[in-house]
């Protein structure tokens, strides 16, 4: 059976992954576990760096917001007929969910995602992007209300060389889990450039490898890579984006970034990732 988790923070957003998470249980035999994490607040206090100092642990008052948070659930799964299994958590969002993945050992995570941009983005990020960064199965995130019975055409976006045996898999599997259309594409870049010939050939040549079905080939130019995507997604009108992700960390993702995070912060489709590389 497949283990589907839901982190939800009761925001619109959050409403809509559930919705589009229980979607997906129709189409095959799932069961899907809800995370709610309640953020213990940080005190007025500051060390001698300038950093905040939490406030001391109260059990009581603990206690009290998790009794507020049973209540919030209630109401927020009230709507579906589904019986559904949820947790809810104290502490740090990010480090709890994935604490929850690796304890149910989830095959799917699905969130609803604000994205960030900016001065929020560059510093904090969302736990959205930071779960996309870790998780160790694929990761579905949404910005806006997406039903599962309307993603037909799904870009698999893919500079051809980076891609595993995993990846590929996985996205054949997106492909019959929503019978959908896969649109390979590779974003031509400034800095990244290909002739059309050639990298039209490394995706045939990909696509016959690992015996796609119903799929096209595209070259889309653009200056840079995770726009170049997004308006390629955006141009053929495309449901649904799928993309592997290094999930790098630390001075590494400093320097570097991260291409599938960009996306995911920036889009308004739903986006599917997927770790190439496990830690």
């Amino acid at each position: 059976m497949v283990k589907i988790l839901v982190p939800v923070d009761f925001s619109k957003e959050a409403l809509d992954a559930l919705q589009f998470a229980v979607g997906l249980t129709s189409a095959k035999s799932a069961k899907i576990e809800v995370i709610h994490v309640v953020e213990y607040p940080v005190g007025a206090a500051m060390d001698p760096v300038g950093m905040a100092v939490p406030s001391p642990y109260d059990p009581e008052f603990v206690d009290l917001l998790k009794q507020n948070a049973e209540k919030r659930m209630n109401e927020f799964l009230g709507q579906f007929k589904s019986a559904i299994s949820y947790t809810i958590e104290v502490g740090n969002p990010f480090f709890e969910i994935t604490e929850k993945l690796s304890k149910i050992d989830a095959d799917l995570v699905v969130m609803g995602t604000k994205g960030a941009t900016g001065f929020k983005e560059f510093f904090i990020g969302s736990n959205a992007e930071k779960v996309v960064r870790k998780a160790s199965c694929p990761v579905i995130t949404l910005a806006q209300p997406t039903r599962c019975e309307d993603i037909q055409d799904i870009v698999f976006a893919t500079n051809i060389t980076d891609v595993s045996e995993g990846l590929v898999m996985n996205v054949k599997q997106l492909q019959d889990i929503f019978n959908a259309k896969i649109h390979l594409v590779r974003i031509n870049t400034p800095n990244n450039f290909e002739r059309d010939e050639l990298a039209e050939k490394a995706l045939e040549d990909l696509a016959e490898r690992f015996m796609f079905k119903d799929y096209t080939v595209n070259i889309y130019n653009d200056v840079y890579e995770d726009q170049g995507i997004l308006s390629f997604a955006k141009k053929i009108n495309a449901h649904m984006i799928a993309m592997g992700t290094h999930g790098r960390t630390g001075l590494k993702h400093l320097l570097t970034g991260s291409l599938a995070e960009d996306v995911v912060n920036h889009a308004k489709r739903p986006i599917w990732t997927y770790q190439i590389t496990k830690k």
